[in-house]
Parts: C-alpha cells; sequence; structure tokens
C-alpha cells in the first residue's frame, strides 16, 4: 500500500479514526481498501499511526480478483482478532455478498466498524469534514420523536407522497457517525433508520439510487425515477431513462425480497449543502431515504432478509411524524 496521500485528506481521516470511531491505542484495526482507495487508506493509516494503535491494512486486488465472490480468508481471519475495522473501497457488481460476509463478522463480534463504500476525495474534504458531534445531537431528537411514533409521512416537490406505518417490534438505529459497538456505520454518517412495518405511496427519486448503480447513473434530477409502492412492495418503477428503470426493475426483482422496503430512514447530516451524486453521503442529505431490499435484520429485529439492498434519495422533503411537521422543503423545523 502506497504511503503517500494528499495532506488536504487529513482533516477527514482525523475525523474518522480519532472521532466516528474513536481508536485507542490498545485496539487492534483492521483496515480494508482497493487501489481506487490507497490514497484515502494511507491517509487513514497515518491517523491510525499517529493514535498508536496496531493495525494490518489491506488492499484487495493483492489477495483476491475482483469483483469479489466471497470475503478473502485472511481478511476474515485479521478481523477475528481485531477491535475495529475500516473498509474504504469502490464497490464492483455482485460483491455485496462478500461485504455482508463482512459486516456478520463485525455484528457477531460487536466490532466497531466505518463501512466507507465508494469514498472519493470530494467526501473526504466535505461529509467527512462535518461536526458529527452536532450531527448526533439532532440524530438523537428525531430519534426520540420517531421511537414514540406509529406513523411517518413524507411529500415533496417532485411528487413524492408516502406513508410509513411503524412496527413497534421493530428498532431504529441512529448513525450518526459516532460509531459504537451497538451498530457498525457508514462514514460518513448522519442518519437514524428502521425496518418498516408497511410503506405506501409514490416515491420520487431525484436525488440518486445506491449500490453500484450510483456511479452509473449518477444524479437524478433531469430524469427522476418514480416507485409505485404497495403494501411494502415494489409494484412499478418508471422514468424517462429507460435504462435505468430497467437496471433497477432487475435489481429488486433479484429474489424474493429484493422488491420489499427494507429501510425507512431520515438524514440528518445538516452539515451538507448538496447532493454529489454518491450514495455514501447523499444517503445522510436531510430528508427521507428508503432502501429496497435486505432489512439489517440483525439491529432492526425484521425477520426476513434479501441477498440485495438498494437506497433511493429524495429531496426537498416534507417530514411529519405522527400529526407533527418536522421538516419542510428539506428543512428540519427543530434545532441541533
Amino acid at each position: 500500500m502506497t504511503t503517500t496521500f494528499d495532506a488536504e485528506l487529513v482533516p477527514g481521516a482525523r475525523n474518522a479514526v480519532r472521532v466516528c470511531l474513536n481508536i485507542q491505542p490498545t485496539e487492534r484495526v483492521t483496515l480494508i481498501a482497493d487501489r481506487a482507495c490507497e490514497d484515502i487508506a494511507a491517509s487513514l493509516v497515518h491517523e491510525i499511526e499517529q493514535v498508536g494503535a496496531p493495525y494490518k491494512a489491506f488492499v484487495l486486488e493483492d489477495v483476491a480478483p475482483r469483483p469479489l465472490t466471497e470475503l478473502p480468508a485472511v481478511i476474515a481471519a485479521e478481523m477475528e482478532r481485531s477491535h475495529v475495522s475500516i473498509f474504504a473501497a469502490q464497490v464492483q457488481p455482485n460483491e455485496l455478498r462478500s461485504r455482508m460476509q463482512m459486516t456478520d463478522i463485525v455484528n457477531r463480534r460487536r466490532m466497531r466498524h466505518a463501512h466507507m463504500v465508494n469514498i472519493n476525495r470530494q467526501i473526504m474534504l466535505e461529509g467527512m469534514r462535518a461536526d458529527f458531534q452536532k450531527v448526533d445531537r439532532l440524530s438523537a431528537k428525531v430519534m426520540a420523536m420517531v421511537t414514540k411514533a406509529s406513523r411517518v409521512r413524507a411529500r415533496s416537490v417532485a411528487g413524492t407522497d408516502l406513508v410509513a406505518d411503524l412496527n413497534p417490534d421493530y428498532r431504529w438505529l441512529k448513525t450518526s457517525g459516532l460509531i459504537s459497538p451497538d451498530k457498525w456505520g457508514n462514514l460518513p454518517g448522519g442518519e437514524i433508520f428502521t425496518s418498516p412495518g408497511n410503506v405506501n405511496g409514490t416515491f420520487v427519486v431525484d436525488g440518486v439510487v445506491g449500490d453500484y448503480l450510483c456511479a452509473r447513473f449518477g444524479l437524478l434530477s433531469a430524469t427522476p425515477l418514480t416507485l409505485e409502492i404497495e403494501n411494502n412492495r415494489l409494484v412499478k418503477a418508471h422514468s424517462a431513462n429507460a435504462e435505468l428503470q430497467d437496471a433497477f426493475w432487475r435489481y429488486t426483482h433479484t429474489d424474493e425480497n429484493s422488491d420489499r422496503v427494507g429501510e425507512f430512514a431520515i438524514g440528518t447530516n445538516i452539515e451538507l449543502r448538496a447532493l454529489i451524486g454518491n450514495i455514501l453521503q447523499d444517503e445522510k442529505f436531510p430528508g427521507i431515504h428508503i432502501a429496497f431490499g435486505d432489512p439489517y435484520g440483525a439491529h432492526t429485529g425484521a425477520p426476513w432478509s434479501s441477498s440485495t439492498h438498494i437506497d433511493v434519495v429524495g429531496t426537498r422533503t416534507d417530514i411529519w411524524v405522527d400529526d407533527e411537521l418536522i421538516m419542510r422543503d428539506g428543512q428540519f423545523l427543530i434545532a441541533a
């Protein structure tokens, strides 16, 4: 792995290592990167070394062919003896299974894990420089409201009109950027989420779609994807971009639960100023996003699973928690 990196990456790397993960000198760290993210990985390694923690760093292309069909055994073995792990890589199609194997280890061992899928220089200079203590305070306030609610409704300028009925048996999770053993988190952080009891209505994706389709289609403001949802299942998808429409439909029909709403989330990173076309950061943008496929049942308590998980992000949202309006046109009405 290269040891050279742009000094502009340091503030974001320091935030990840010292604030978000709070790595201690006595804790062993596993860092997993790829060639595309080597400079970012090098900045993270520099911060880990500054803390004084022992670590092992891997470049995926050095240990296994891409796309990864399985998590390489050498990485799995190292994670089994680590306290903290970081994944910073550009994903390729059909690699979700290997990442699920990685997070299975994280969940079982209650590791603090930073998931930096498709991290890039722009995110390191923007989202990773956020004041995550501030984001956490707002996230906690929204969390306190939704955990008592039975319903969340969302509308948007683009045409979203969606109702999520909440299941009191399913847990809400806060992934504000401050990562604990209770739930690994994406970085940059800034969201709360659950698996919904039931979702019905229209969701207009004028932001971005997730997984590897994000890099392929980018920002969707010019050609939004309109999704119709009935009884928690995707029943119709339409876009002027026929290629996007077809690719999304195929993805959400991979297995019997790929078309099922597995995640209902509220982005809480008020430090972000605009969407950038990268799901890792854009799903934290203030507003509603949902995901079709796996419900992260180990954390939410939802009793079903899927081999896929794809997020979709809308913009300029109004949000009601039960009857209380907490967001108007993408702006929170509650203070951090």
